[in-house]
C-alpha cells in the first residue's frame, strides 16, 4: 500500500509541474523564453567551466611527447611545450626519448660442450623523435623495455648454446654486436634505436675454472721443457762444431789438465772412462818409444807420474 501512495504522489506532483508549465507558456510567453535563454547560457558556461577544470594541460619538455587519442583513435603528437587534453574524449600517452638503461638480470645458459654459464647484461636504447616513431613506439608494442629485455635473454641463450666454453669468453665483443643486431632488427619496428648491447659479466663453474688453470699450466710447463731442451741441444752442436777444429793433441791436453782439476777435490779415487785408452795411445804414438798394443803400460809409465804428483799435491794442501 506505501508503495501505491509513494507512486501516486509522485504523479500528482507530475501534473502540478505540467499544469505550470501550460500555464507560464500561454500566459506568460515572453517571460518563459527569457527564463529558458538565461538557463541555456548558464548551462554553457558551466559546461564551459567543468571543461576547462577536467582538461589535461600538459606542459612537455623538449624531450617529451603525448600521443593524443580522440575516442580511442589517434589523432596527433602533442610536444615539446603545451598540450591540451579534451575531458571525455580525449587520452594520451606519455613518451620519453631520452636513453634508457635496462639491466638483464644473470641467466644461466648451455654451451655447446654442455657446460653452464651465467651471463647479465645491459642494453642502451631510445626512442627516435621523429613522429611517427614516437606513435609506433606505443601503438606496435605495449612496453618496449619489457619486449627488449625478454628478447635479449632467448638471443643469449640461443647464441652461447652454438658456442663452445672457450669461443664464449674469447669472443665477448662478437656475442655482444650480435645481440645489438638482432635487437635492432625489431625494435626498429617499435621505433627504437638500439645504441648498445653489452655483457657485464661471465661466470664459470669453480671447478671447469681449476682445470682449465692446470691445463694452462701444464702447457707452460711443457714449453718450458722444450725451450730447456731446445738450448740444451743448440749447446751440444757447438760444442761439437768447435770441437771440430782441435787437432787429436790438444783435445788430449785439455783432458789431462781436466784429470788434474778432478784430482784436487775431496775424493782420493779417480774413476777413468774408456776414451781413456785412445788417450793413452795418442801418447804413445808421440812418445814413440811405446807400442801402441799396450796401452795399460803407457799409463803407468807417461801419467802416473804426474797424476801422482798432482794428488800429494793436493793432500798436502788440505
Amino acid at each position: 500500500m506505501a508503495q501505491y501512495s509513494q507512486k501516486g504522489i509522485v504523479f500528482l506532483a507530475l501534473l502540478a509541474a505540467m499544469a505550470f508549465f501550460a500555464y507560464i507558456v500561454f500566459f506568460h510567453g515572453e517571460v518563459f523564453f527569457l527564463l529558458l535563454k538565461n538557463l541555456l547560457l548558464i548551462a554553457l558556461l558551466v559546461t564551459f567551466f567543468v571543461l576547462v577544470w577536467k582538461s589535461d594541460i600538459l606542459k612537455l619538455k623538449d624531450y617529451e611527447r603525448a600521443v593524443i587519442f580522440r575516442f580511442g583513435k589517434l589523432h596527433r603528437v602533442g610536444g615539446p611545450g603545451w598540450a591540451i587534453v579534451l575531458p571525455f574524449i580525449e587520452t594520451y600517452s606519455y613518451v620519453d626519448l631520452r636513453t634508457k638503461t635496462l639491466d638483464v638480470e644473470r641467466q644461466a645458459a648451455i654451451t655447446k660442450d654442455l657446460i653452464e654459464v651465467k651471463l647479465d647484461a645491459v642494453i642502451y636504447l631510445k626512442v627516435r623523435k621523429d613522429n611517427q616513431s614516437v606513435i609506433n613506439s606505443v601503438l606496435e608494442v605495449e612496453d618496449f623495455q619489457t619486449a627488449a629485455r625478454t628478447f635479449v635473454v632467448a638471443s643469449i641463450r640461443d647464441i652461447v648454446g652454438g658456442m663452445e666454453l672457450a669461443e664464449v669468453i674469447s669472443k665477448i665483443d662478437k656475442i655482444n654486436q650480435q645481440l645489438q643486431v638482432d635487437l635492432a632488427s625489431i625494435a626498429s619496428e617499435w621505433g627504437v634505436r638500439v645504441i648498445a648491447v653489452q655483457i657485464k659479466d661471465l661466470e664459470i663453474p669453480e671447478t671447469v675454472l681449476n682445470a682449465m688453470h692446470e691445463e694452462k699450466a701444464a702447457v707452460q710447463q711443457k714449453l718450458a721443457r722444450i725451450e730447456k731442451a731446445k738450448a740444451t741441444k743448440a749447446e751440444i752442436d757447438a760444442v761439437k762444431e768447435a770441437s771440430q777444429d782441435l787437432s787429436d793433441r790438444t783435445l788430449n791436453y785439455y783432458y789431462i789438465k781436466a784429470l788434474e782439476e778432478m784430482s784436487k777435490g775431496k775424493s782420493t779415487k779417480l774413476i777413468f772412462p774408456l776414451q781413456f785408452s785412445t788417450l793413452a795411445q795418442s801418447i804413445s804414438s808421440r812418445l814413440g818409444g811405446v807400442p801402441k798394443e799396450k796401452p795399460s803400460e803407457l799409463l803407468s809409465t807417461a801419467l802416473e807420474k804426474r797424476i801422482s804428483k798432482a794428488v800429494k799435491k793436493a793432500k798436502k794442501e788440505k
